[in-house]
């Protein structure tokens, strides 16, 4: 009975680290981005818009969802309706894009790791307030000196900051939709 017993007790760590190191292999890699890739919440191509773009990954989802700013990313693992079983969240790394109107097609950080500049003066390829997300502290102090804006973590990133940006951005676009072509912009007395 000892002798079963002291098995037991070495099989099950051995077994449940086999658990553990199948659940990290199975964290899928960020996908290169292509002209294909569509984006969430603007059903739009997220080649067509400039800045920091991002994608996740979820267990219960075939393909990646993809996002054509990152504010709109960080949106998703908030809103209660997305799903919450998220394998990887990855964003542009903007230290290492070419541009702010071409942020790269597979320069990618995962966001919990990134580093974000939030409330500078740049705006997301849809027009609202962006989260620039970098994985050099140096790249991102570069950019905060000349843009404005704090550094801060994935989980330190302000929920207001990404859901009111977010309304906003709808409101707007809910706006023009429903405005006449030759009277967008104009203001009404």
């Amino acid at each position: 009975m000892r002798r079963r017993t002291f098995l037991l007790a070495l099989l099950v760590p051995l077994a449940l680290a086999g658990c553990n190191e199948k659940q990290a292999a199975k964290i899928p890699s960020p996908h290169r981005m292509t002209a294909e890739d569509i984006g969430h919440y603007c059903g739009m191509n997220v080649l067509e818009h400039p800045g920091p773009k991002g994608h996740i990954f979820a267990a219960s989802l075939m393909e990646p969802v993809w996002f054509s700013s990152v504010r709109d990313t960080i949106a998703f693992t908030m809103l209660p309706d997305e799903p919450k079983d998220i394998q990887a969240i990855y964003v542009s790394d903007m230290g290492k894009a070419p541009d702010w109107d071409k942020p790269g097609a597979d320069n990618w950080i995962e966001a919990r790791k990134a580093l974000f500049v939030i409330e500078s003066r740049v705006k997301s390829g849809m027009g609202g307030d962006e989260a620039v997300p970098f994985s050099d502290r140096a790249a991102a102090e570069k950019f905060a000196a000349q843009n404005g804006g704090r550094i801060v973590g994935f989980n330190e990133v302000p929920r207001d900051y990404v859901l009111s940006s977010a309304n906003a951005g709808a409101a707007v676009a809910a706006d023009e939709a429903e405005t006449p072509p030759g009277e967008r912009g104009r203001r009404t007395p």
